[in-house]
């Protein structure tokens, strides 16, 4: 319970908490009104909501929000329901790995540490391995979804591919290795949207033509962002940019708990974990957009309700992956799974964690579960151990522990969490089914191009 509660819940619980108050304030509608006034052609329009402003929504909230938010408005601005669905389900997949202010790859780190608590250098590594696994998929992604908005546009939906992808993976693969898990979905996809701002100012001045003439002051773009530039701001600041703030963050305030059962003991830092940051950056923001702390309390105490369910799952697949380790079960998979697949298990590694995923809905969840086997079959397979840092897998562990998350982010295209989700957003009662037959070939594609780059990675 500790485990989960400090750090993975409380940050999902403030990510959703976050987002709450865009909606509580309806700035979350001035942000839309941007993105739909930006041009007319209807394939960068569907890229920037999908790819752009979905991955900024989960690298900030995840859990949905992505899915959610950019398939009601392209529904809104015409589009068919199924094809929103699908666009939205196709685009909601690298920035999972980083979602909810970088927590799932987090908590894959944390749970192959020997002491429960990964170093930044580990967190970093392993970071930017997973960027480099789904490095291709961040150009065929935006291809796919402008091909599917735009069929006769080849020329353009390549280049634009090109460049919106080239940007997106050098801007998370830099955020990755130089500040670790926490902002490179984030960073990413604001890259990402001023990419497509730049292509639309310099190449689409027909898609600028008959736009709303309405346009929002320096002033109320600010308010209507204050959230998310504020957490932006804190996670920046308190993290690897700032040594000196940083080292003061994880040296004051820290909780220890004993563990005799196992024999270890449980840290956790009460100001330097994300998860204050993402409070204190939607609390300040909230203020700016006229809402009252009162007013905001209420909002997280009803989100915290709300997430109930996830809560107790949270809880129980930790559990679960504790007995698995500390009984031995995950190192018996482990055997069994090389003794089949034998050296070419890395290729098969993010299978697993697109089981993870369709299974539990999460990539959190999945690295919950499945963390320790990935690290356990590096160790059968005779791959560099604990020796790069004390107490945490080498580089190559590192290589296939970063696997699992590359395979359960192409799990959450297909995982019937994200598509009832899709099927809510698009008012499409019944048609999971379709939906999930439509996604499926993208999803086996994803998993299968992520499993030749870790194979050929090592």
């Amino acid at each position: 319970m500790l485990k989960a509660v400090f750090p993975i819940l409380i940050i999902i619980l403030m990510a959703i908490y976050s987002y709450n108050i865009l909606v509580e304030s309806r700035q979350i509608e001035v942000i839309k009104r941007q993105f739909t006034a930006i041009t007319s052609d209807k394939g960068i329009l569907v890229l920037m909501l999908v790819w752009g402003f979905g991955g900024l929504l989960e690298g900030m909230a995840g859990f949905g929000t992505a899915v959610a938010i950019p398939a009601a408005i392209l529904i809104g601005q015409g589009f068919k329901p199924m094809f929103s669905a699908l666009v939205a389900l196709i685009g909601n997949t690298v920035a999972t790995g980083f979602g909810a202010v970088g927590v799932p790859v987090t908590t894959l780190c944390n749970e192959v540490a020997l002491g429960g608590a990964a170093p930044v250098e580990a967190i970093c590594e392993t970071s930017s391995f997973a960027v480099i696994q789904l490095a291709p998929l961040f150009i065929l992604l935006p291809f796919i979804i402008l091909t599917l908005t735009d069929r006769k546009a080849i020329v353009k939906n390549i280049i634009l591919s090109l460049w919106v992808g080239g940007i997106s993976v050098v801007v998370q693969y830099l955020c990755a290795h130089f500040l670790g898990s926490e902002t490179p979905a984030i960073i990413g996809s604001v890259a990402a949207i001023l990419a497509i701002l730049l292509y639309v100012k310099l190449f689409d001045r027909k898609g600028r033509e008959g736009l709303p003439t309405a346009r929002y002051s320096l002033g109320e773009t600010f308010k209507a962002w204050s959230v998310y530039l504020f957490i932006l701001l804190l996670i920046l600041v308190s993290g690897a940019l700032c040594p000196p703030v940083n080292d003061f963050l994880k040296s004051h305030l820290v909780s220890k708990v004993a563990i005799p059962v196992i024999g270890s003991t449980f840290k956790f830092g009460w100001i330097s974990n994300a998860g204050l940051m993402l409070f204190l950056g939607a609390t300040i923001g909230g203020l700016i957009q006229g809402l009252s702390f009162g007013r905001m309390m209420r909002i997280l105490a009803r989100t915290t309700v709300n997430l109930k369910n996830t809560i107790i799952t949270i809880i129980c697949l930790i559990s679960l992956a504790s007995v698995m380790n500390y009984s031995g079960m995950i190192s018996a998979i482990a055997s069994g799974l090389v003794a089949i697949t034998g050296g070419f298990y890395p290729f098969f590694a993010p299978l697993i964690g697109a089981v993870g995923t369709f299974v539990t809905g999460s990539d959190t969840s999945s690295n919950i579960l499945f963390a320790k086997l990935q690290a356990n079959v590096a160790g059968q397979l005779g791959l560099t151990g604990y020796s790069t840092f004390y107490g945490v897998p080498g580089t190559e562990t590192n290589w296939l522990v970063a696997a699992n998350t590359t395979g359960a982010t192409g799990g959450k295209m297909i995982s019937p969490q994200s598509i009832a989700i899709a099927t809510a957003a698009c008012d499409m009662q019944g048609k999971d089914g379709e939906i999930l037959r439509s996604a499926l070939p993208y999803a086996i594609g994803y998993i299968a191009l992520g499993g030749l780059m870790v194979f050929l990675g090592l």
